[in-house]
């Protein structure tokens, strides 16, 4: 019966393991990150914008937006 309980536990054990264990590198990612302002946001016309951080513009890769004037006029579907 004993080995039946044992079992039944492991996967719970290893589960509250592998939390805590994932929880513990988060928190030491973000002691660890040298961030001394965290930002913080502000609403602006129905924007989110982030006011200040340790985000640049150049960490985060942006994919240009196609012009407003010809929107749909390399798009194959609207040639149709």
């Amino acid at each position: 019966m004993a080995k039946l309980t044992s079992n039944r536990a492991l996967p719970l054990v290893t589960g509250v393991v592998t939390a805590a264990a994932l929880s513990g590198a988060a928190v030491f990612a973000v002691l660890r990150s040298g961030c001394e302002d965290p930002g913080s946001y502000l609403v602006r016309d129905d924007v989110v914008e982030l006011i200040g951080g340790c985000l640049q513009p150049d960490d985060l890769p942006v994919t240009p937006r196609p012009p407003a004037d010809g929107l749909g006029t390399n798009d194959p579907a609207m040639a149709r």
